[in-house]
């Protein structure tokens, strides 16, 4: 995919199961569409994308969107659904997911701007009970 701003690089990997996505964003604001190319997503799809920080990101399936920002000041992350901010999700919600904050080393940090890390995600089942076709991903880092 390319923007008159900048290229975005995706790099996929899939095996048995699983499917990950690295997604190098320089401009630091952009989208892509992610399709499935079997009859059904793999049972864990994980997300990485390499920022120094995430003002907000969205991810749709056409029917259902999960919102979520990660805050600069404290790395709080807080995660919505359907553009409800002001109801935000708990671990126990099917559409919950944890995101981590890697570090260039690979190890976890807690502190943003990110120097070469990247925001590390494992998308919700939920987000793929009724297999769809494809994903869309919309992000903004705050330091672009």
């Amino acid at each position: 995919m390319k923007n008159p701003c900048e290229t975005i690089r995706v790099e996929v990997k899939a095996d048995a199961g699983k499917a990950h996505f690295s997604v190098q964003s320089p401009f630091g604001i952009s989208q892509a569409t992610i399709e499935r190319s079997g009859n059904k997503w793999p049972t864990t799809v994980m997300l990485r994308l390499h920022l120094k920080g995430l003002e907000n990101l969205k991810v749709a399936n056409g029917k259902d969107t999960l919102e979520a920002a990660v805050s600069g000041q404290d790395a709080k992350v807080r995660l919505w659904k359907d553009s409800k901010e002001d109801s935000p999700l708990d671990s126990k919600h099917p559409f919950w997911m944890q995101i981590r904050l890697i570090g260039k080393d690979g190890k976890p940090v807690t502190t943003i701007p990110l120097q070469d890390g990247y925001f590390e995600m494992q998308l919700p089942k939920a987000l793929f009970e009724d297999n769809p076709k494809s994903i869309t991903l919309n992000w903004f880092d705050f330091y672009r």
